[in-house]
């Protein structure tokens, strides 16, 4: 009998690579409601996100180290980076061909996501009320020559590059700025208001596109620009070996070092001006092995699952209620009681996590447990 060796296997992140692809090509599926594809395509940009933070993270380091006893482990990490940044690349074709698709869909089921030059005199109007009664305060640009990296802003936002020109000043002078989307605040689609049978929305993205000029208000600038792009750090956690510190103590330290990780992959909009682009990527000061990919007009998809359903229920999967056994509803004596006499079966989401919760409440208070 042949004995595997390690070559016959395929690597970790590479398989993983192809097991994300396939919650990818579960958007792509006719027999899926079109609301349950959006939010698949929101599950795949999570995933990416997280793999990058810490999978990738991995591999740059290996990749990294210079030790001379570490040179096999380097030629690996190496090889499966390069093999990680050519399928992202093809997956983020295949990403951006599948949101135009389901964008033309939400059209023909009547929800229509409108761009900044897209919304009409009345739709802008509610924009900009919008702007100043929901987030008038809370957009904070930040100059590209104020900051020299990014070390404090998070990477689960989602930013964007911005460009002015002055009245009167050369046309090839630009200045040059960044802020990030109050997603928090409002979330990342605004609804705006139905017309004839038809529900619009806008990307958080374009509402402060088109209310630049109440952000810039007394600047003098004539022209305003906005790109997106979002980075991802390294977020795998260092654990402090010290011994004066506790296990506790050691991976609170290491959670808070993986909002301060080096930036390792950014993705920005393709339409982006070169001179916009190269003070970006001064901030980010990026390394050789970092992942660099230009993408479409917005990023953080995430947010997909979360998007409104403009109350058209019969575009996502019917809510299944989960079921509350009997014994918990109306109980005849202790739950953990029932526990000892027989073993009790709870298969969650298809039975209520209450259950497990009335289980620990009950071992919480009794003398006996």
């Amino acid at each position: 009998m042949k004995v595997k060796t390690v070559k016959d296997y395929l690597a970790r992140d590479i398989s993983w690579m192809y097991f994300n692809r396939r919650i990818l090509q579960e958007a792509s599926r006719d027999n899926v409601p079109l609301l349950e594809r959006l939010a698949f395509l929101g599950i795949y940009s999570n995933n990416l996100d997280e793999f990058f933070r810490v999978r990738v993270a991995t591999q740059s380091r290996i990749a990294e180290c210079e030790e001379k006893a570490a040179k096999a482990d380097r030629e690996e990490s190496l090889s499966v980076l390069k093999s990680i940044n050519r399928l992202n690349t093809e997956y983020s074709r295949e990403f951006e061909r599948t949101i135009r698709v389901l964008m033309d869909e939400l059209r023909k089921e009547n929800i229509y996501i409108i761009n900044d030059s897209e919304a009409d005199e009345e739709q802008l109007a509610y924009i900009r009320s919008f702007y100043r009664e929901r987030l008038n305060g809370f957009v904070l640009p930040v100059r590209f020559s104020a900051i020299k990296h990014f070390d404090i802003e998070a990477d689960d936002n989602i930013y964007l590059a911005v460009r002015l020109h002055k009245k009167g000043a050369d046309k090839r002078k630009y200045e040059y700025g960044f802020l990030d989307l109050p997603v928090a605040l409002c979330g990342r689609f605004v609804r705006l208001p139905d017309r004839d049978g038809k529900s619009y929305l806008m990307y958080l993205d374009d509402v402060i596109r088109c209310c630049l000029p109440f952000i810039f208000c007394g600047q003098e600038y004539e022209s305003y620009e906005a790109y997106s792009f979002k980075f991802t750090r390294d977020a795998e956690m260092d654990i402090d070996n010290d011994m004066r510190n506790g296990v506790l103590q050691k991976i609170s330290k290491g959670l808070k070092s993986r909002r301060k990780g080096e930036p390792l992959r950014v993705v920005y909009d393709a339409a982006m001006p070169g001179g916009l682009l190269k003070q970006l990527m001064k901030v980010l000061a990026l390394d050789k092995l970092d992942t660099v990919l230009a993408g479409g007009r917005y990023h953080n998809h995430k947010d997909l699952m979360g998007f409104p359903d403009c109350g058209r229920k019969d575009l996502k999967y019917p809510v299944w209620t989960p079921l509350l056994k009997k014994e918990i509803s109306e109980p005849e004596e202790s739950f953990i009681a029932g526990i000892r006499k027989k073993d009790r079966f709870i298969h969650v989401p298809y039975h209520s996590f209450d259950s497990y919760i009335r289980v620990l409440q009950e071992a919480a208070i009794s003398p006996d447990s």
